[in-house]
């Protein structure tokens, strides 16, 4: 798959004071004029981009939040309406509205990403929702003052026109600002990727065609299908399209809501295909949510476990002890054992077999060691037991019965038999008042040392602290 390598864009930046001042200006005199050419006869505005996009910016560029910045925004909206318009001191309120909606946004943002103390990037998407929420009600009632004198609707009305658009604009074009970005390299697309578009795109045609309020709905799955296959800012960005589309669709009756559409069908026939797409929405993020918990629970059973033993990995068995109880009292034995002479093993049978062997050596260890402890690998041939006993005789004896274990196992490879032993080092103790994790470490340290001498007394030996003192105590007695 080829690459073209795409050099990276940088609008603002916060050592060039003027140049932001620039594009500021110019951003926001280009959507404003947008928003005008979209406004209709007696209307206030049809689709007015312009307070999503700056709030997003303002939002996304924390060092812009600056009075001189926002004063070079608001000018920019007085000084078309100077230009095109005679408002007079309607525009300052209007406008003064616009700003309300884009400082809430933004200031709100911000507060998120202190408290967070991430660099600037994507939001949570719910609390961006109650943000245009909280902002679009204090823009309409200042825009609805500022409007009265300018369109024939009275109060609320106009509040009414005011919060919808400014709401829906908002949670429109809000995600995809934020989330913008320019690709590192552009990758050549297989026709396989371009299928959610064109379901996207064949979803709006198709509600062109039907008519009736449920063909809003047509683009829901598509959209949804789009999320799971494209990133973030891809999604966000085709939402908007889609989203801005149908409003101005509707709105110039190319998709009509109180009549049949082209197809001359009846309105319960657009209903019915409008709740059989909500339907079916739920269920495509049902399925790829539980696709998705199934890769992370795959995820965690690599992470947690090893792979080709099924017992805890290191990290897994650090784990589960930190969700271990704390009981003071309780006695704690570590085990650490090595399988003895296992180089010889994949020297002279291979790697497969002493895969084979290692599986086999770990489901006997959990066999004899059973609810009483936790079984890991460290790695190589080398695995660890940690077990709750009653004391250190009870914590030897469970080692001695994993060593017995196995010893009398007879393994077949390819219809030969092998023998293998194991070496076990002990350490053993209470917890008091350490942490389970803290305990385990020290006796683990222990463990080691007597698997040192474990193997050193000629293998296939399990040694102890408290047994070498036994015998020792033996051997003074017996003198």
């Amino acid at each position: 798959m080829r690459s073209i390598s795409v050099p990276r864009l940088t609008v603002f930046s916060e050592a060039h004071i003027l140049r932001n001042a620039l594009f500021l200006f110019a951003i926001t005199t280009l959507f404003y004029a947008v928003g005008a050419m979209l406004r209709l006869v007696q209307e206030l505005s049809l689709f007015w981009p312009l307070n999503a996009v700056m709030a997003g910016i303002f939002a996304r560029y924390v060092w812009l939040n600056r009075l001189h910045y926002y004063a070079i925004c608001y000018g920019a909206m007085l000084l078309f309406d100077v230009v095109t318009t005679q408002w007079g001191m309607a525009s300052l309120i209007i406008n003064a509205s616009n700003m309300v909606f884009i400082v809430i946004v933004a200031q709100l943002v911000m507060r998120d990403k202190q408290q967070a103390g991430s660099e600037p990037g994507p939001i949570n998407a719910l609390r961006l929702f109650y943000y245009c929420l909280i902002a679009a009600v204090f823009c309409a009632l200042l825009g609805a003052i500022g409007s009265e004198g300018i369109d024939r609707q009275s109060f609320m009305p106009s509040l009414a026109d005011w919060f919808s658009e400014q709401f829906s604009t908002g949670v429109l074009i809000l995600p995809c600002v934020m989330t913008l970005t320019l690709p590192h390299e552009i990758t050549r697309i297989h026709w396989k990727q371009l299928l959610p578009l064109l379901s996207l795109v064949l979803s709006v045609l198709a509600a062109i065609a039907v008519g009736g309020a449920g063909s809003l709905a047509f683009p829901l799955s598509a959209l949804i299908w789009c999320a799971i296959r494209y990133p973030l800012p891809v999604t966000c960005a085709l939402t908007l399209i889609t989203g801005a589309a149908e409003i101005i669709l509707v709105a110039n009756s190319v998709i009509n809501l109180a009549v049949s559409g082209p197809l001359q069908t009846a309105q319960l026939f657009s209903t019915r295909l409008g709740i059989a797409t909500l339907a079916i929405s739920p269920v495509i993020v049902s399925t790829s949510v539980a696709a998705i918990n199934n890769l992370m629970r795959q995820v965690s059973l690599r992470a947690d476990f090893d792979f080709l033993t099924r017992v805890y990995s290191r990290s897994g068995l650090y784990e589960a002890l930190k969700k271990q109880p704390v009981n003071a009292n309780q006695h704690m034995t570590v085990m650490l054992l090595d399988i003895d002479f296992f180089k010889s093993v994949n020297d002279n049978y291979g790697h497969e077999c002493g895969d084979y062997v290692l599986t086999a050596f770990a489901r006997q260890v959990r066999e004899v060691v059973g609810e009483q402890g936790l079984v890991a690998r460290m790695g190589g041939e080398e695995f660890v037991v940690a077990a709750k006993t009653r004391d250190p005789l009870d914590g030897y004896q469970l080692a001695e019965n994993i060593r017995r274990r196995v010893e009398s196992t007879v393994f077949h490879w390819r219809q030969q038999p092998l023998r293998t032993t194991v070496s076990i080092g002990i350490g053993s103790g209470t917890l008091g008042n350490r942490a389970t994790i803290d305990a385990f470490n020290e006796l683990l340290v222990e463990a080691d040392e007597y698997l040192y001498r474990a193997k050193k007394a000629g293998r296939n030996k399990t040694c102890a602290k408290s047994v070498a003192e036994t015998d020792i105590h033996h051997q003074e007695a017996s003198a």
